[in-house]
């Protein structure tokens, strides 16, 4: 079941962020955000592990959506250290502790995709979109429903 926001939209989407927590104080958010905003944000698993930071936000330039977040894992300023591509729609907003929470725990994260800074994977490719979304257990964001028309003007 989904909370209404202020503006009487759902918290959530098959393809969003779930956002918890007793909401914003002044400007904007968390309905809509910078994405800067929530870059260096901690990510908890299920069983309350921290397993890093988000580093980047990903989006699908053509459809217009945020397609992952880049989690940051391990290293010593920034050398070392794994990154793993988390499917937006796997991430929940906690407001109230500002970080993100995963439903996995830390030991299934042990075995999830990871690559390197140097080594990223074709994130465009729906093969290896859609077992990184089995691994989250998750619908790929491309398979959900639209909120717009894309490419259709505005009738007057």
């Amino acid at each position: 079941m989904t909370t209404p926001d202020p503006i009487h939209r759902p918290s959530t989407s098959d393809t969003g962020a779930t956002i918890v927590g007793s909401g914003a104080g002044e400007g904007p958010g968390p309905n809509v955000m910078e994405a800067d905003t929530l870059k260096g944000n901690k990510l908890f698993t299920s069983d309350r592990v921290d397993i890093g930071k988000i580093s980047e936000i990903m989006l699908d330039v053509r459809s217009g959506r945020i397609a992952y977040a880049v989690l940051s894992s391990g290293g010593f300023l920034g050398i070392g250290g794994k990154l793993y591509a988390i499917p937006w729609s796997a991430l929940t907003l906690d407001t109230d502790e500002k970080c993100f929470r995963l439903n996995v725990t830390a030991d299934h994260i042990k075995n999830a995709p990871a690559f390197d800074k140097d080594h990223w994977p074709s994130m465009a490719d729906e093969q290896w979109g859609s077992s990184l979304h089995q691994f989250y257990n998750r619908q790929p964001y491309w398979l959900g429903p639209r909120d717009v028309v894309p490419n259709r003007p505005l009738e007057h």
